[in-house]
């Protein structure tokens, strides 16, 4: 492939030993790609990347297809800074190149805009990559992945025909999920997806690297439009933001075997706001899994057994991200046979009882200063938080329990489609939204919700974190529920439950009771006392000079 002669000042380079390009901010890069530039500069492992400035993303939506030549040069150009760093060829046959292509917007929008992993698999390369990593697992696991991303994300296509190859795989085999099907179930699989894309698309899939690379970039671009990305920004005040950027990295595999997986951590506890981390890892898988709640996420005592050495590197990386930012950090990062590399990080979603919470502890420890941890403090109603806790009466005990991903209390009426919790809730009723799984598609009833209970997922998917920044109780991955979507009941913890019928949810303890428990309020009155005390603390004096 031809190097680039001249720069073009929209492209970025991130990588180990590159510096922060000139130019390089939130604002032109994007808010993901400028903070993986300084992950690199701070030493962190960050896979090899460019970035496609915001610029790039207005042009194109400007101009449409007329800007797809200059969109395909500057993907084929830099691609081959990728290739020199990694020792890969983009759709080689033997040694083949994958990529990942992100998005990134100048503020953080968690899961509303689209991401493609596994870029580059053909029929020709997926051979080249059994022969290079020796695993033929891995490679028809991640062919099967991009098939089914490509068809969704670059055609629209539903996913239930695929889930539903994936349900008959699963079965065939007598396994519990496509993450135990061995290496000829996943190529089977795989085959049966290139013919379900076929027949939706109406074209076979695309065996040109080149050309998947285009057409998942121009995805990326046309999902700053999609519905989810529009109420996302409209509901957070950030209609001015002019697009997303989008980061072209190279792959790193968490589906690589026993010895690798992907998580998600937040630096300290997003909902209660401990100084603990806190993390979800499933092993052998791509980060999609753990952020898109359709599976069951390892417990975080099973993660320190399986990987103790990954565990005391992500003690560590905690440590220098809240000395490099200044505050809270969520953190994507994946496990690649043993060695940690870090995925992107921003501020912290949190709830305002673990924003306080955060800021009194950060200036005890000496990571900020008071006015630092003020300035930290001033979208939220400190003086106004109060904390409610169920004060079940003698004889009252949770049915079941989930694992809590945002605290307080929510009591209402169950409903499980996110259009029947908005009309529900349109009429005044509190609304618990019980799903099997939550999803960003599902904003509005998300929104509308007092509360949510989930079959699956863990506590830091996309759709948890924004239940979380909306304040609205989470409660996921509760192995007893069982939904029948077919006559809108439930099973939950052994009771049947029906639209309509009162839960109470504890967020603090994961607890789900049956009908509507009492509630007392709390106040976090020594917590603000500290925070008090650093608004009317007396400026410091500049030093007296000598005569």
């Amino acid at each position: 492939m031809p190097e680039r002669t001249t720069p073009d000042r929209r492209i970025f380079p991130i990588g180990a030993g590159v510096p922060i390009p000139a130019g390089a901010t939130a604002e032109t890069a994007g808010g993901k790609a400028f903070n993986l530039m300084r992950l690199a500069a701070m030493g962190l492992q960050v896979p090899s990347a460019f970035v496609l400035s915001i610029d790039f993303c207005a042009a194109y939506l400007a101009g449409g297809r007329a800007a797809i030549p200059e969109l395909r040069e500057a993907l084929i150009a830099n691609v081959h800074m990728l290739e020199q760093r990694a020792g890969l060829f983009f759709g080689d046959a033997r040694r083949p190149l994958l990529l990942s292509v992100r998005s990134g917007a100048a503020r953080s929008m968690p899961g509303m805009m689209d991401t493609v992993l596994n870029v580059g698999l053909c029929d020709g390369t997926v051979r080249g990559l059994i022969r290079q990593t020796g695993n033929a697992r891995l490679a028809w696991d991640c062919y099967r992945r991009l098939v089914q991303a490509f068809a969704e994300i670059v055609h629209g296509c539903d996913a239930a025909p695929f889930d539903a190859a994936i349900r008959r795989a699963v079965t065939a085999q007598d396994v519990d999920s496509v993450r135990d099907l061995d290496s000829a179930g996943l190529e089977e699989l795989t085959q049966e997806f290139l013919r379900i894309f076929s027949t939706q698309t109406g074209a076979k899939f695309p065996q040109d690297p080149a050309d998947q690379l285009v057409a998942v970039a121009e995805a990326v671009f046309r999902s700053w439009q999609s519905p989810r990305a529009i109420q996302y920004r409209h509901m957070n005040g950030l209609d001015s933001l002019a697009g997303t950027a989008v980061t072209v990295q190279t792959m790193v595999f968490g589906n690589g075997g026993v010895m690798s997986g992907a998580g998600v951590g937040f630096t300290r506890d997003p909902a209660l706001g401990g100084n603990v981390l806190y993390v979800d890892f499933l092993p052998n898988a791509q980060g999609e899994d753990v952020v898109s709640g359709r599976q069951s996420i390892v417990h975080p005592d099973q993660l320190q057994r399986l990987f103790p050495a990954i565990c005391r590197e992500l003690e560590q990386t905690r440590v220098a991200l809240e000395k490099e930012f200044r505050d809270v950090q969520e953190f994507e990062f994946t496990v690649q046979e043993g060695k940690l590399y870090l995925l992107q990080t921003r501020r912290a979603k949190r709830t305002g009882w673990a924003a306080l919470r955060h800021a009194v502890d950060m200036v005890r420890e000496g990571v900020i200063e008071p006015a630092e941890a003020l300035q930290l403090l001033a979208d939220y109603d400190v003086r106004g938080l109060a904390r409610d806790r169920l004060a079940p009466r003698p004889g009252e005990t949770p049915i079941c329990r989930a694992s809590p991903a945002s605290f307080g209390i929510a009591v209402g009426g169950v409903a499980f489609d996110p259009q029947r919790a908005q009309a529900m809730a349109a009429s005044g009723k509190s609304v618990i939204l019980v799903r099997q799984d939550l999803a960003t598609a599902d904003l509005e009833g998300i929104a509308a919700a007092a509360g949510i209970v989930t079959a699956r997922g863990g506590r830091t998917s996309h759709a948890a974190v924004v239940a979380r920044q909306l304040n609205k109780v989470c409660l996921v991955g509760c192995a007893d529920l069982l939904i029948d979507a077919t006559s809108c009941k439930a099973r939950l913890g052994g009771y049947d439950v029906a639209e309509g019928d009162l839960l109470s949810l504890d967020g603090e303890s994961g607890a789900i009771y049956l009908g509507e428990i009492p509630v007392v309020r709390e106040r976090p009155t020594e917590l603000l006392r500290q925070v008090e005390s650093w608004r009317v603390a007396p400026a410091p004096q500049p030093a007296e000079q000598p005569a």
